[in-house]
């Protein structure tokens, strides 16, 4: 929180981690301490910059490599979110309805100077995402399996591979263990 609230200007703040780690209830939770701190906040998740399901579920509905590779567009969300947040202190809160399969038409919004954006979601590290500081969620593989729905456990070997090709533990700034979330344990 230091680093955030020490620097200048618009801030970009990734918090990524499989679902079962749930990073939107740490991102949602960084609100008031940051507001508290003298800096406005900016909410944006992941999942409303989903691609359309033709793109998403072209090999099948549950494919692990698909999830992995084409479910995100991480080039929206630096394109619409991330860079023009902090060129011009615009972004664009949605993208996608996932649901309806179509786009949320969501008009821009301003960011003040002094802004924070904390952005959450899974699979968001190594892919060129413009960030002043991330953090990955992490727990282990035993329990990322339990905590995983029967029917999302398909998702698992893209998880597996998340973590075996990019490292989210090694190149996240802040990394949290959250096998007893009662008991986060942060190493940064």
């Amino acid at each position: 929180m230091e680093l955030v609230a020490a620097r200048d200007g618009r801030v970009r703040v990734l918090v990524d981690g499989a679902p079962a780690t749930r990073p939107g209830d740490l991102a949602d939770a960084l609100v008031d301490p940051l507001r508290a701190l003298g800096r406005p906040v900016v909410r944006v998740r992941a999942d409303d910059f989903l691609r359309p399901a033709s793109v998403r579920f072209e090999h099948g509905r549950h494919d692990p490599d698909a999830y992995l590779e084409d479910r995100l567009d991480v080039g929206a969300l630096g394109r619409e979110v991330l860079d023009p947040f902090v060129a011009r202190g615009r972004f664009l809160p949605t993208l996608w309805d996932p649901a309806a399969d179509r786009a949320t038409r969501a008009a821009y919004e301003d960011a003040p100077e002094r802004a924070v954006l904390v952005l959450d979601g899974s699979l968001l590290l190594g892919r060129w995402l413009d960030a002043d500081l991330t953090v990955h969620l992490t727990v282990r593989p035993s329990t990322l399996a339990r905590r995983t729905s029967q029917e999302d456990r398909w998702t698992l070997p893209a998880f597996a591979r998340y973590d075996e090709e990019t490292a989210p533990a090694q190149v996240a700034d802040v990394v949290v263990h959250v096998d007893d979330p009662r008991h986060p344990a942060v190493e940064s």
